[in-house]
């Protein structure tokens, strides 16, 4: 007998046996590929760019909150050093730093 190996990619799916028989007796062989039609890109695709944005959204909202409380703290400490020290003199300019309190 003349060993013949099925023909095509999908040929070592096939039992051996039903392939012989289907040989000898002229049946046809029937295969079933199960195909999918994705024709779109899949989700993740789209997750790791919008992943990556999200975090650069936030990283930028904390920096903006950062730099807004530094500055609020700066402010606040020149306002108290200001009311505490009155006026500056130096070298006869004199600045006042807080105007006086009525």
């Amino acid at each position: 007998m003349d060993h013949r190996d099925p023909p095509g990619i999908i040929a070592p799916h096939i039992p051996a046996d039903a392939y012989r028989r289907a040989e000898a007796t002229g049946q046809p062989v029937v295969i079933v590929v199960h195909a999918t039609n994705n024709t779109g890109r899949p989700l993740s695709h789209y997750l790791f760019p919008l992943a990556l944005a999200g975090a650069t959204a936030m990283g930028l909202f904390g920096l903006v909150a950062a730099f807004l409380a530094l500055l609020d703290f700066a402010s606040q400490t020149a306002a108290t050093v200001g009311g505490a020290a009155g006026s500056l003199g130096i070298g006869g300019i004199t600045l006042r730093l807080a105007r006086p309190g009525k």
